[in-house]
């Protein structure tokens, strides 16, 4: 059976207190912070059918801290793996696929 997303958000919560799926550009975000969206999907095919579904989310670390312990957290999930690092406006930005 497929994860809610609400899952996800709860399962995150556990890492993080600001946790922020899709945030629109207004707004104001808390740091430190994990910020996710709906990414890609992952699907696998039987007899030319599609057999299976999963839901590949970003998930972006947030942290004015270079050596936060918050992206090795979230790097510990299943099927997490880490795509990319980078700064923005003072911010650290550790970036992961994460299938859910």
């Amino acid at each position: 059976m497929a994860q809610l997303r609400s899952e996800l958000h709860t399962l995150l919560k556990t890492l993080a207190d600001n946790v922020y799926f899709q945030p629109p550009p207004s707004i104001q975000m808390q740091y430190p912070c994990i910020v996710y969206n709906r990414d890609d999907r992952d699907t696998v095919y039987a007899d030319n059918q599609p057999y299976t579904h999963k839901k590949r989310y970003q998930v972006t670390v947030v942290d004015q801290n270079p050596d936060s312990d918050l992206p090795e957290k979230v790097a510990a999930l299943p099927l997490c793996s880490f795509e990319r690092f980078f700064t923005a406006e003072n911010l650290n930005h550790d970036v992961y696929n994460l299938f859910f």
